[in-house]
């Protein structure tokens, strides 16, 4: 049995016009939400935020939905991906250097909304997205709602 590799991150979204526009990295080709591999004795939304803050510099986030979340299937020989959903208050992301590598683990970010995001994220991250979408796209109606 394979040992599966577990990570964990967010899905970033900030509103404009009272439409949610999601945070994406791209490392390549390959378009991600933050995120990377949980250490021992940290929890899934430890990690998630560690990560962010490693790989953008983010770390003023509210999360409306608590600590809900959602797991990718199996992908890329044993992988499994936690996302947890935050809203970012202020700032933008600064692609920091991984003590690592030396340089930036990704090379541009964007604030996509859900209709370009879904062009650009892989096929095993489009669930997590239109988990993310359905949620907040139902906030914000009870929020305009309650404002009626």
């Amino acid at each position: 049995m394979k040992k599966i590799i577990r990570s964990a991150g967010l899905v970033i979204y900030k509103e404009i016009n009272a439409q949610p526009f999601y945070l994406l990295l791209r490392a390549y080709r390959n378009w991600d939400f933050p995120k990377g591999t949980v250490q021992n004795g940290e929890s899934d939304f430890q990690a998630a935020l560690r990560e962010t803050q490693e790989e953008t510099g983010l770390i003023n986030f509210e999360f409306p939905f608590n600590q809900n979340s959602k797991e990718t299937e199996v992908y890329s020989k044993g992988k499994i991906g936690k996302f947890f959903i935050a809203q970012l208050k202020e700032g933008e992301p600064v692609l920091l250097p991984s003590p690592e590598l030396g340089r930036p683990e990704h090379h541009e970010w964007r604030w996509s909304s859900y209709e370009d995001a879904k062009k650009l994220l892989p096929i095993h991250l489009i669930p997590i997205l239109d988990w993310a979408n359905d949620l907040i796209g139902s906030f914000l109606k009870d929020r305009e709602n309650k404002k009626d």
